[in-house]
C-alpha cells in the first residue's frame, strides 16, 4: 500500500507539472496573441492550433498552398498575420515591404532555412550558399562563386549549352511524329541536369541517352521530401516510412556523388593537371581562401548547386512550353523572332540571345505566373512599420512571388499569359516581381539559368510545333518547388525552318 500510495503521489505531482506547463504555454500564446493580434489574419481554427488546421488541410488535400495565401492576402490586406501554435508569420504583399526587407543586407534568413539543414536526419543543404543564415558568412562563400557567374564565364558556357540541347533535339526528333506523347516536364528535366553535371562538376550522367542514371529519380524524391516535411507528422505516419528511407538514401547519393567529384578534382589540382574554371573548383577555392577544409561544408554547395541548376529551369522550361501551346499567337510570334535571328543555323551563339528579346518576354511571364521557387522570408529583429501598421520584432516576414504576380493590385489581368508587360516599353510597378529574390541574397545563378533556358527554348521553337495532349490539367504542384502537375504532355511535329 505504501509503494502504491508513493507511486500514485509521483502521478498526481507529474500530472500537476504537466498541467502547469500547459497552463504556462496556454499563457504564453495568449501573450502572443495579445502581441500581434492588431495586425488583419485569417480567424484562427483554435486557440492552440491557430490557423494550422486550414494549411494541413490545404496541402493535404493536394492544393496549392499558395493560393490560399493569395485568398488572405485578398481579403486581409498587403499584411497579414498568420498563426500556428505559438509561432507567428507575417505575409507582406507590399511593394514597400519587399524594398525594405529584401533589398537590405540587415535582415537575415529566418529559421525556415534552418530546417534544410537536413532531410529526415540526414545532411542536405547544410550551411550552403542558399540555407546560410550567417550573413558574414554568406557573403565570403558569395564572394569566392562569383567569378563562376561572370559574364566572361557564362560567355564560355555557350558550347555546352548548344550540345546538350542539341542531345535533346535529336532526342525529341525520335519522337516527333505527331502521335507520341512525350513529358516536356521529363526531358527538360534531364537536359537540365546534364548541363549543371558538367559545366558545374565535370560530370557527364547522360540522362536523355540513359534511362537507368539515378540522379532524375533521386532529385524528384529530395524535393518530395522537402516538400513532406511541411508537415509535422510526416516521420511518424507509418505509411510514409517508405518514402522516408527513399529519400533519405537519395540523400546520400548526391552527398556521396559530390564526394566523389571533390577527391578527384583535388587529385587532379594535386597532379598538376588543367582544371576548369567551374562551379566545383570555385568551392575548392572557398576552402583555401578560409584556409580550412571542412568536406561536409563543400558537399553542401555540391548539393544546393546540383539541384537549384537542374530543377528551377526545367520547371520554368515546362510551363514555357504548356502556355506557348495554349496562345498560338504568341507561339507564332516567337518563332518568327527566331527565324529572323538565326534562320535555319543549328548553334545558338551569345550575341544571338540579346536579340531574342521576345523569346526573353516570354521566360519572363511565365515565371510571374509560375515563379518555380515561389517565396523567400527573412527574420524582423526589431520592430518595423510597414504600410501604417506597426510589426513587433522576433517574427518571420515572408514574401511569395506566386502571389505578387497573380494580384490585380501589381497586375492588371493578372491570370492572362501576356509576355508584353515585360516588352521595354511597358511600364511595371516595382517590387512585385522577384523570382530570382531580389537584393544581396538574390540567386547567384540567375543569367545562367536565363541563358540555358533560351537556348533550350530556341532550338525546340525552332525544330518542332507541338500541341498538348487531351485530358490533362494545366495544375501545378509544390514538391519543394513549382512544377506542371501533368508533366506537360505534348505531341510534337518536325518544323520547317526558313532559311
Amino acid at each position: 500500500m505504501a509503494l502504491w500510495s508513493l507511486i500514485s503521489g509521483a502521478l498526481l505531482l507529474l500530472l500537476g507539472l504537466v498541467a502547469v506547463c500547459f497552463l504556462l504555454y496556454c499563457a504564453y500564446i495568449q501573450y502572443i496573441h495579445m502581441k500581434y493580434d492588431h495586425i488583419p489574419g485569417p480567424p484562427r481554427d483554435s486557440f492552440l492550433l491557430g490557423s494550422l488546421p486550414t494549411l494541413m488541410r490545404s496541402m493535404k488535400d493536394d492544393n496549392l498552398v499558395h493560393e490560399l495565401f493569395l485568398r488572405w492576402a485578398q481579403t486581409y490586406g498587403p499584411v497579414v498575420r498568420i498563426n500556428a501554435l505559438h509561432n507567428v508569420m507575417i505575409f507582406l504583399t507590399s511593394p514597400n515591404g519587399v524594398k525594405e526587407i529584401l533589398m537590405s543586407p540587415k535582415y537575415t534568413k529566418d529559421d525556415v532555412y534552418r530546417r534544410a539543414f537536413s532531410l529526415f536526419g540526414v545532411r542536405f543543404l547544410g550551411t550552403g550558399l542558399l540555407t546560410d543564415r550567417n550573413y558574414d558568412h554568406w557573403h565570403k562563400q558569395r564572394r569566392v562563386m562569383d567569378p563562376s557567374f561572370s559574364r566572361t564565364y557564362l560567355m564560355g558556357l555557350m558550347g555546352t549549352f548548344n550540345e546538350k540541347a542539341e542531345e535533346l533535339m535529336e532526342r525529341l526528333s525520335e519522337k516527333a511524329d505527331g502521335k507520341c506523347e512525350v513529358s516536356i516536364h521529363e526531358v527538360m528535366s534531364k537536359v537540365t541536369l546534364d548541363v549543371i553535371a558538367k559545366v558545374a562538376f565535370g560530370m557527364d550522367p547522360r540522362s536523355l541517352q540513359d534511362d537507368q542514371t539515378p540522379f532524375p529519380r533521386a532529385i524528384s524524391l529530395v524535393m518530395q521530401g522537402v516538400a513532406a516535411t511541411r508537415s509535422p507528422l510526416v516521420q511518424y505516419t507509418p505509411g510514409r516510412r517508405a518514402f522516408i528511407r527513399d529519400v533519405r538514401e537519395s540523400v546520400r547519393l548526391l552527398r556521396q556523388t559530390g564526394k566523389d567529384c571533390i577527391e578527384r578534382r583535388q587529385k587532379s589540382i594535386q597532379d598538376g593537371e588543367d582544371v576548369p574554371a567551374d562551379i566545383l573548383s570555385q568551392i575548392l577555392k572557398g576552402a583555401a581562401v578560409e584556409d580550412s577544409y571542412d568536406l561536409e561544408s563543400l558537399l553542401d554547395n555540391f548539393v544546393t548547386f546540383f539541384i537549384a541548376g537542374q530543377e528551377t529551369t526545367a520547371n520554368q522550361l515546362a510551363f514555357a512550353v504548356m502556355e506557348l501551346a495554349r496562345y498560338p499567337d504568341v507561339l507564332e510570334r516567337v518563332q518568327g523572332e527566331i527565324d529572323d535571328v538565326f534562320g535555319s543555323r543549328r548553334d545558338v551563339t551569345y550575341e544571338d540571345l540579346n536579340k531574342l528579346q521576345y523569346l526573353s518576354q516570354i521566360l519572363k511571364e511565365t515565371l510571374r505566373l509560375y515563379p518555380t521557387a515561389p517565396g523567400t522570408s527573412r527574420l524582423l529583429d526589431k520592430a518595423l512599420v510597414i504600410e501604417g501598421l506597426r510589426i513587433p520584432p522576433n517574427v518571420s516576414l515572408v514574401f511569395n512571388s506566386y502571389v505578387y504576380g497573380r494580384m490585380e493590385q501589381h497586375f492588371k489581368d493578372p491570370l492572362r499569359f501576356d509576355p508584353d508587360r515585360f516588352a521595354p516599353e511597358s511600364e511595371r510597378p516595382h517590387f512585385t516581381y522577384f523570382p530570382f529574390s531580389l537584393g544581396p541574397r538574390s540567386c547567384i545563378g540567375q543569367v545562367f539559368s536565363q541563358m540555358e533556358a533560351k537556348v533550350v527554348m530556341a532550338k525546340l521553337l525552332q525544330r518542332f510545333e507541338f500541341q498538348l495532349t487531351d485530358g490533362q490539367s494545366f495544375d501545378m504542384v509544390d514538391s519543394g518547388t513549382l512544377r506542371p502537375k501533368d508533366g506537360v504532355m505534348c505531341c510534337l511535329q518536325q518544323r520547317n525552318t526558313r532559311n
